[in-house]
């Protein structure tokens, strides 16, 4: 177990914040994790555990212990003719990952390529992109209860996927269970979905594979999103918020242009995206945190920001939309 004092949490944050943190823990087996659930001194301290820190924001220094799971490792645990589960080491880097699945002809994770993060925060956070969420490949999550100690084997019925939602971000769940392995399911004849972004004109006159897929949707991506390694970010700050009907149809007439996804007879999705163009802020700054010019639904790290200038920035955001569309943008990023 490797334990850190005074440690920078630099890398440890998508923004790029230099910010520090009083302890770090990074276990690298369940076993350590177990003692690390049964030390007195970890409990008397504040503490938050972190994946690759691609949903967080921090606003200041964390006067605490940080927790990290260096837990990886690739195993196949069943296969037949369609289908092959693999379980996967919560520490383990996403997109490596997906990378892993691609090469070996294992279908399903393949829209999800170049999503920051690792492993086990995919299967907290529900993560999605291009028409796909990682919950239809989750078998089971295996994590352990912080306050009893004790590991539990979540079945995919049992952790309440939802878009960009599990039982994990549950108020009363949240923060409460250190997830160490996830099972996935993956298909051996794998059915592609070209429909979203610009994929399919990207595949244009050329047959669709695992490899051409994943190349496509690195390319959109890359053509939209900044990268984090280049300059600071948490891809999409803001979940696409829900609204009923009858508060589309009442926009709708005043802005015909607006897009929507519906959810069910009463619901429809808007892209919070869409939102905040609309309200004219990208390229919108506070201190060095600026709305990213290619897309309005990322806020960068432009010029040395705190994390105060960013959730400052959030806040003027969802100000703007509350006032003109009457909806309230909700950060899919955790503040800590």
């Amino acid at each position: 177990m490797r334990i850190e004092q005074n440690y920078s949490l630099l890398h440890h944050n998508t923004f790029g914040l230099a910010i520090k943190t009083r302890y770090f823990v990074e276990y690298e087996s369940e076993e350590d994790l177990q003692k690390l659930l049964r030390d007195e001194f970890f409990f008397s301290q504040r503490f938050w555990h972190i994946g690759r820190g691609s949903n967080l924001l921090f606003l200041s220094d964390f006067d605490g212990i940080i927790v990290h799971s260096a837990i990886r490792g690739i195993e196949k645990i069943r296969e037949d003719a369609d289908e092959v589960w693999l379980k996967v080491g919560a520490g383990n880097d996403w997109d490596t990952f997906v990378a892993y699945c691609v090469e070996n002809s294992w279908g399903g994770l393949e829209n999800l390529s170049l999503i920051p993060g690792e492993v086990g925060a995919s299967a907290i956070q529900n993560i999605g992109a291009y028409g796909a969420e990682v919950s239809e490949r989750i078998e089971e999550v295996h994590a352990y209860c912080i306050e009893t100690g004790e590991k539990i084997v979540f079945p995919h019925t049992q952790c309440q996927y939802a878009y960009r939602h599990s039982f994990f971000k549950e108020p009363e769940n949240k923060g409460k269970y250190y997830v160490c392995h996830v099972v996935f399911k993956l298909s051996k004849k794998p059915q592609f979905r070209l429909d979203y972004g610009n994929i399919r004109e990207y595949l244009a006159g050329k047959t669709a594979s695992l490899e051409l897929v994943r190349q496509a949707v690195i390319a959109v991506r890359s053509s939209k999103l900044p990268d984090p390694e280049k300059i600071g970010n948490a891809g999409s700050f803001f979940v696409n918020p829900y609204i009923c009907i009858a508060h589309y149809e009442g926009l709708k007439k005043q802005y015909p242009d607006i897009p929507c996804f519906p959810v069910n007879e009463e619901v429809v999705k808007i892209p919070a995206a869409w939102l905040i163009d609309k309200c004219g802020l990208k390229g919108k700054t506070h201190g060095g945190a600026a709305v990213y010019e290619k897309q309005p639904l990322v806020i960068v790290n432009q010029n040395q920001a705190s994390g105060e200038d960013i959730a400052a920035l959030a806040a003027e955001i969802c100000r703007v939309v509350k006032e003109k569309f009457y909806i309230d943008l909700q950060p899919e990023v955790n503040y800590i």
